[in-house]
């Protein structure tokens, strides 16, 4: 019953909502509310703010979510090593990535699937600071995401690759299939980006900065996928992370050409470091780091041009 209850707590606290936290808990109402009431007569505080409807946690509430995200968190993980242990590790992995690392998660889940079938990937994108905030909040086990940033100390990181940016064009002039291609050579080129909330975008106006020079922006969007339509299919250009070229379908008239200076980042999962990781966080971190997507990603580019 007390794990049951912590659940309901959890997704009352997701759902802002009576009726959907019961629903998302596969029990009515009324038997949600009297188990949170049984939990607040058991811990002698008041949790839940109560009104007409859902107010929000009281001051001790919010303290006692917090410990339910981890006791929640080490139950999982106890489940998980019971599995492991009879050599079946079943569970699900909640895997966060940026917008931009997307195409990449594959490479990354296809073969924890594989050597774990009991493992199911919910897989979410968002923004660095809202992974970092889910991450702490116990609500995902890793996240795929820029290792430059401040805000990971006190998190566990693993170097996965280092991005290099490139030009994407279609049937590009000779011309410009050279060892220099500067910045400021392709500010005026028609250019589709992707929106200016975003890091991708962030980086690469600042390069453009860098040059001096004001880029002929003729597109934003925030799919990386319509990137690679609008080059292929309109005429437009288009810089992207070399990352991205391993999953498009990639044809003989689309062309990735390197950059100077050259734009890079780094590239890896970030954990929470704490002293006891379940099984299945262990289990997908070990995988990701036999991974050489260096090597893969750098062919690509190398054989693009």
């Amino acid at each position: 019953m007390f794990i049951r209850q912590i659940d309901y707590l959890l997704a009352l606290a997701k759902t802002g909502h009576f009726g959907r936290a019961a629903e998302a808990c596969h029990v009515s109402q009324p038997a949600l509310s009297t188990a949170i009431q049984h939990l607040e007569e058991e811990l002698g505080i008041t949790i839940i703010k109560r009104g007409h409807r859902f107010q929000g946690f009281t001051d001790e509430g919010e303290k006692v979510l917090q410990w339910a995200r981890i006791l929640a968190q080490n139950w999982e993980g106890m489940r998980q090593a019971a599995a492991q242990y009879s050599q079946q590790l079943t569970g699900i992995l909640q895997l966060g990535a940026i917008p931009t690392t997307l195409p990449v998660t594959p490479l990354l889940t296809e073969p924890c699937q594989l050597e774990y079938p009991g493992m199911t990937i919910k897989l979410v994108s968002h923004c660095a600071e809202k992974l970092i905030r889910l991450l702490d909040n116990f609500e995902l086990d890793l996240a795929l995401t820029y290792l430059g940033d401040s805000r990971l100390k006190g998190f566990a990181t693993l170097s996965l690759y280092r991005e290099r940016y490139v030009l994407l064009a279609r049937n590009p002039d000779p011309g410009l299939i050279k060892s220099h291609l500067s910045w400021r050579d392709i500010a005026g080129f028609p250019l589709c980006l992707l929106t200016q909330n975003m890091q991708n975008r962030r980086l690469i106006d600042a390069a453009f900065r860098e040059a001096d020079a004001t880029p002929n922006v003729k597109l934003e969007t925030d799919s990386i996928f319509a990137l690679y339509a609008h080059v292929r299919s309109a005429g437009l250009y288009s810089i992207v992370p070399h990352s991205m070229l391993s999953q498009f379908e990639l044809h003989q008239e689309v062309t990735a050409l390197p950059l100077t200076p050259e734009l890079s980042r780094e590239v890896g999962l970030i954990m929470r470091r704490q002293s006891t990781s379940s099984p299945i966080q262990d289990a997908a971190w070990q995988i990701a780091q036999q991974l050489d997507l260096q090597r893969r990603f750098d062919a690509m580019i190398t054989t693009a041009y």
